[in-house]
């Protein structure tokens, strides 16, 4: 492992993302949409998981609902309305998802959005594995309390598995494929039995290669998870807050 293998990446690395909400208010049509594909990327699985239990929705209205919804915050500039003063740009947009529902429900309107209209991948599917039920049960849907700490929940999931995907590809990209497999098999696989020199065992290597290889792993995605968070948040104060709540971390 070479010594630029263990430095910080630097300035080979894109620069900090510039906040969704900064972007969504540009002149630039083309920056307002790539604002809203940032914050779909984020918001998406949560949206669609509380769609489904908060408004007891069948899969298929659900996922008309979602994709409805990240449209009008394009098409109606919601994002201009957020105040990071009043409230978390999450609890902003749970609120707007409740209104959009029943503003739907109140037109009687049966949204069909004809497959994906965002550049973001959608997997529906793998999101209703996740939720783990088909049909829900209105009598077993939580409080409004418990709601709104499940939607908080999905969101800290859904930021962190993108922080992962995008370590994958940053490994790939710099041929430290094993690497990230370290770092799956210890950090993410939730086996609490592994240990550092099974891994090196498993792998042939030397028990600190293991040992900077995971420190690298964990370094980049932490940045990669705070540079996420800090795109979708109104402020820094925000960004500051929801570091600390949702990750422990301080954000530097």
């Amino acid at each position: 492992m070479t010594q630029g293998d263990e430095q910080h990446g630097g300035d080979r690395f894109p620069p900090t993302r510039r906040s969704v909400i900064e972007a969504a208010r540009s002149i630039d049509s083309e920056e307002r949409e790539r604002a809203l594909e940032a914050l779909c990327a984020a918001y998406w699985k949560p949206v669609y998981k509380y769609i489904r239990l908060r408004w007891n929705r069948p899969a298929d209205a659900a996922q008309d609902l979602t994709q409805g919804f990240f449209m009008e915050l394009l098409e109606r500039e919601l994002l201009d309305r957020f105040d990071p003063k009043k409230s978390r740009l999450r609890t902003y947009l749970r609120l707007c998802v409740d209104s959009f529902v029943m503003n739907e429900d109140k037109a009687g309107r049966r949204l069909k959005r004809g497959g994906n209209v965002l550049h973001v991948a959608l997997d529906f599917p793998g999101a209703e594995e996740e939720l783990g039920a088909a049909v829900m049960d209105p009598a077993a849907i939580p409080s409004p309390e418990s709601l709104e700490e499940f939607f908080e929940k999905e969101w800290v999931r859904s930021l962190f598995a993108l922080a992962v995907e995008e370590l994958r590809e940053l490994c790939l990209a710099k041929e430290r494929e094993r690497t990230f497999l370290l770092f799956e098999a210890y950090d993410l696989d939730g086996n609490e039995r592994i240990s550092y020199e099974q891994l090196a065992q498993e792998y042939g290597i030397p028990l600190t290669d293991v040992t900077n290889a995971l420190a690298w792993a964990r370094r980049e995605f932490r940045r990669i998870a705070l540079e996420r968070l800090r795109e979708i948040c109104g402020s820094e104060e925000e960004f500051q807050r929801e570091a600390r709540a949702a990750f422990g971390w301080e954000a530097k």
